[in-house]
C-alpha cells in the first residue's frame, strides 16, 4: 500500500484565521497518523489576491503551531508551464472554447443552483461560429471554458459520505482559464495534486461541490483520483464564514492576546469532540487522538465567538 501524501494549500490573501488552521491541522494530523508525507503548497496564482508578507506570516504561524511539512513550500505562480501543458491537452481533445460572457451576463441569464448559490452556465458561447468569435474578440478578451459531460460523478467523502453530482445539471461548462490569463483553481489544483503525488485531500466543505469537476478533469487528463475529506466550516454566531478580509479570529490577533499553540489546537480538537473543553493539546497529541469517525459525527458547521470569547 502506498504511503499517504497529504497537503495544505492555502491562498496568501490574509493572515490565517481559525478556520484555516482547522483545515491545516486536520490535513496534517491525518497524514501524520498514517506516517505519511506532508506537502505545503502556496496557491498564489492571482497576484491581486495575495501579499508576500502574508506568505511569511503563514509559514511562521504553521511552524509556531508545530505543523511541519516534508516538501515545499511550492508556489503555483512558478508552475504555470504545467498548467499550460494541461490546457493544451484539453484543447487537443476538443473540449475547450472561448467564452465572452461577463459575470453580470451570467447573473442576469441564470438562477443560482439551489444547493450552493453557484450559477449554472447555459452554454451561451459553446456553439459560436468562427466568425462570431472573431467579431467578439475585437471587443473583449475571452475566458476559456471546458465542456462537461452529462454524467454523474460520484465519490466517497471521508466526512460526508457518498456524494454524486451531474456536472451538466449542477454547474455546466466551467472556466479553466480566466480572461486575464490566470489559470482557474480547478485546473491548477488537479495538475498540482497529480504532479506532487497527493493521495489524500483534506479541505473545507465550501469546496465539496467543486470535487466532481476535479474528478472530471482527472479522468480527462488521465490522472489518478486522491481520496477526499471535506471539513465542517467554522462560522460566526450569525452563520457567516470566518473571513481573512474581516480578520475573524486570525492568528495575528490571537498571538497578540498571548494565546498559546496548545490552547488553539486544544480548542479546535474540542470543536469536533477530540478534547475536553479548555483542554490544551500539542500538535502531536492531536495526532494521537485523530479520528475520521469523530469528524463524521461532528460534520455540522461549528459556531465560534469573536476574539475575546473563543478561547
Amino acid at each position: 500500500m502506498n504511503p499517504c501524501v497529504g497537503r495544505f494549500a492555502p491562498t496568501p490573501s490574509g493572515r490565517m484565521h481559525l478556520g484555516n488552521v482547522f483545515s491545516a491541522l486536520m490535513a496534517w494530523a491525518s497524514t501524520r497518523s498514517q506516517n505519511g508525507n506532508f506537502i505545503l503548497r502556496i496557491e498564489d496564482l492571482d497576484i491581486r489576491a495575495h501579499n508576500p508578507q502574508y506568505t511569511s506570516y503563514l509559514l511562521d504561524d504553521l511552524q509556531w503551531l508545530g505543523l511541519d511539512w516534508d516538501r515545499g513550500p511550492f508556489y503555483q505562480s512558478k508552475r504555470t508551464e504545467l498548467y499550460q501543458e494541461a490546457l493544451l491537452r484539453l484543447k487537443q481533445q476538443g473540449l475547450l472554447y472561448p467564452c465572452f460572457c461577463s459575470r453580470a451576463d451570467l447573473h442576469v441569464a441564470q438562477a443560482p443552483h439551489a444547493s450552493d448559490g453557484t450559477y449554472i452556465y447555459a452554454g451561451t458561447c459553446s456553439n459560436l461560429s468562427q466568425s462570431e468569435r472573431e467579431e467578439l474578440s475585437k471587443h473583449k478578451i475571452p475566458a476559456t471554458r471546458m465542456r462537461v459531460s452529462n454524467k454523474n460523478y460520484t465519490f466517497e467523502d471521508k466526512v460526508y459520505g457518498p456524494i454524486s453530482q451531474n456536472l451538466a445539471e449542477s454547474c455546466g461548462d466551467f472556466i479553466v482559464q480566466r480572461a486575464d490569463g490566470i489559470f482557474a483553481y480547478q485546473l491548477a489544483v488537479v495538475v498540482d495534486d497529480a504532479d506532487m503525488g497527493i493521495t489524500e485531500v483534506v479541505r473545507g466543505s465550501d469546496l465539496l461541490s467543486s470535487t466532481p469537476r476535479q474528478l472530471y478533469l482527472q479522468d480527462t487528463l488521465g490522472l489518478s483520483h486522491p481520496t477526499y475529506a471535506h471539513l465542517p466550516l467554522l462560522v460566526a454566531p450569525d452563520g457567516r464564514r470566518l473571513s481573512k478580509r474581516d480578520r475573524d479570529l486570525d492568528l495575528g490577533a490571537l498571538r497578540a492576546q498571548g494565546k498559546t499553540p496548545e490552547e488553539i489546537l486544544g480548542f479546535l480538537a474540542y470543536c469536533i469532540g477530540l478534547a475536553e473543553k479548555d483542554e490544551t493539546l500539542s500538535a502531536a497529541q492531536v495526532v494521537n487522538r485523530f479520528s475520521w469517525d469523530a469528524l463524521h459525527a461532528h460534520r455540522k458547521n461549528v459556531v465560534v465567538e469573536h476574539f475575546s470569547h473563543v478561547l
